[in-house]
């Protein structure tokens, strides 16, 4: 990959969105104009304006309350076992050869972030057999805020980025993405949004997925996974983990991080989870992974993760859930359409099919720095660089201010 090219996504650089989502939730809280919203969250917000837990979830946190036979003890230190395994079943299907070969481990993790941090370390000490293992890392541009510097505490500095969104399409340009895994070095680790990628939400078909595993595989590179919401963003756990399960089916090696924090309503129990698909070395690297765990967390905890394990262990819980992450799926896709066909009628320049090509709860207008600003300061509309947002905090009481806003915000004199 050229470094020039690279250079290139400064526009997208993570230090920008680190400082500007904590920034602007600040702003947003000290905001005392009764129109404001925030789009800049990552929770899940409602048609009611704020975070809620899915019934059955609120349910099983209940019953787990106040089971007698519960005793409060330290949990194993890579975790709840039947956690693990029903996470690892989760992501890969229960008739994964990975499982069924028997050379997949899951830990359980301090959120999504813990999993990727631990992920990082274990790269650091295991992977191209190196003891001294510092990269490189291949990041999409744009990525999460966070994980440049999740990357660079595990003491991986060298990192890199892949061009992955396009301003002038609004959408994933999988030709640049492909050119850039083509030349990147052999054998780095890429770091790969099975679906629902942050912030733009913009999404591979399966034909693409299927481009980049045959260049993953050719070129040695390594996929480092992450999975925060599977399921939300289609409606489908399968097609949501697609990606993850392919690369197993072709015989890679792949980390993948999972969070549900989104998919059960679990933002403050920060239950996430690393998946480990190996060809070799599986109790070594697992051994490491206890050590690292040791000194990272020691043990994770416990209550958000029985609630997953409970309800991924019972087929009608599961049943229940499925139906539950399908309709957070379902009505973000409804306010997209609805959205989409608002800024139709206002009218202007250009079409709005990128708003509903992608599901899930993230979207990119691709706005520029002074339409960004121009929401934020003029209509209280508190949104991320280049008008990347989350479509749930939309709601049919705020719907027509925020498309009046973006569309006065793309076609004024600014």
């Amino acid at each position: 990959m050229h470094q020039h090219e690279m250079s290139t996504c400064s526009v997208f650089d993570g230090a920008v969105f680190m400082s500007s989502e904590m920034k602007l939730t600040e702003d947003f809280k000290r905001d005392t104009h009764p129109d404001k919203v925030n789009l800049a969250g990552r929770e899940y917000v409602g048609e009611h304006g704020h975070t809620t837990w899915l019934p059955l979830v609120r349910k099983i946190k209940q019953q787990i309350a106040t089971d007698p036979t519960l005793t409060p003890e330290y949990p194993p230190i890579l975790g709840i076992p039947e956690f693990t395994q029903r996470a690892t079943e989760l992501a890969l299907g229960k008739d994964s050869p990975a499982i069924v070969e028997s050379r997949v481990f899951g830990v359980q993790t301090v959120g999504c972030t813990g999993a990727v941090r631990l992920g990082a370390e274990l790269l650091r000490s295991w992977y191209c057999s190196s003891s001294s293992w510092n990269g490189p890392i291949l990041l999409s541009s744009p990525c999460d805020d966070s994980l440049t510097g999740t990357f660079k505490a595990a003491g991986i500095d060298d990192v890199q980025h892949y061009r992955y969104w396009a301003a002038e399409s609004n959408d994933v340009c999988v030709e640049n993405m492909v050119h850039d895994l083509e030349n990147a070095p052999e054998r780095c680790v890429v770091v790969l949004f099975a679906s629902g990628h942050h912030p733009t939400g913009a999404e591979l078909s399966q034909e693409d997925w299927k481009r980049v595993a045959e260049v993953m595989k050719k070129r040695q590179l390594f996929p480092f996974f992450l999975m925060s919401a599977q399921g939300l963003c289609s409606g489908s756990l399968e097609q949501d983990a697609w990606a993850v399960r392919h690369c197993v089916s072709l015989g890679l090696e792949l980390l993948c991080a999972q969070s549900f924090s989104y998919s059960f309503g679990l933002y403050g129990e920060r239950v996430g989870h690393l998946l480990c698909v190996l060809k070799q070395n599986m109790l070594a690297v697992q051994s490491q992974a206890e050590k690292l765990v040791q000194t990272l967390w020691s043990c994770p905890p416990m209550e958000g993760a029985r609630v997953v394990a409970t309800i991924l262990s019972n087929p009608a819980h599961l049943v229940e859930w499925q139906e539950g992450v399908k309709g957070i799926a379902e009505h973000c896709m409804l306010i997209r359409e609805r959205l989409r066909e608002r800024l139709r009628l206002l009218g202007g320049p250009g079409r709005w099919d990128h708003i509903t090509k992608p599901g899930g709860l993230y979207c990119c207008f691709g706005l520029n720095a002074q339409q960004v600003e121009f929401l934020i300061q003029r209509k209280h509309i508190y949104l991320l660089p280049n008008g990347c947002l989350n479509v749930s905090a939309i709601n049919s009481r705020n719907l027509d201010y925020v498309a009046e806003s973006i569309h006065q915000a793309m076609h004024s004199q600014l």
